[in-house]
């Protein structure tokens, strides 16, 4: 896994959004294994406490689970992949509407924008 870090968020949150899209990507799947904590700070070069807050979070959020002695997996749920790509779907989409909002764009401008762009 490569992650290039944006300092205006937490890394911790930017390792759980590359796990998520990864699984959005179907790059990992449902009860596949991912790489321990100490393997991933090594690799990502980065604090190691940063990394355990990460697998906490993913486990609390039921994005992955840790089976004692063996790692922690991608968590065994057929939806997962629907719901983390509808979730990021509407995050991003949410970005965008508020951004082109900013710019002074109304709906319908945006619409039309988004129309043209996908007739290219």
């Amino acid at each position: 896994m490569k992650v290039d870090f944006d300092a205006s968020k937490p890394i911790y949150q930017q390792v759980i959004d590359e796990i998520r899209k990864a699984v959005a990507r179907g790059a990992l799947k449902p009860g596949e294994k991912i790489p321990s904590q100490r393997e991933l700070a090594q690799s990502l070069q980065v604090n190691p406490n940063t990394i355990q807050r990460a697998y906490r979070e993913m486990e609390q959020s039921n994005l992955v689970e840790t089976l004692r002695g063996q790692g922690t997996f991608i968590k065994d749920n057929p939806s997962l992949f629907l719901e983390i790509r509808r979730d990021m779907v509407e995050e991003a989409l949410k970005g965008f509407i508020n951004e082109m909002h900013s710019l002074g764009f109304d709906d319908n401008e945006i619409l039309k924008l988004i129309e043209e762009k996908l007739q290219k």
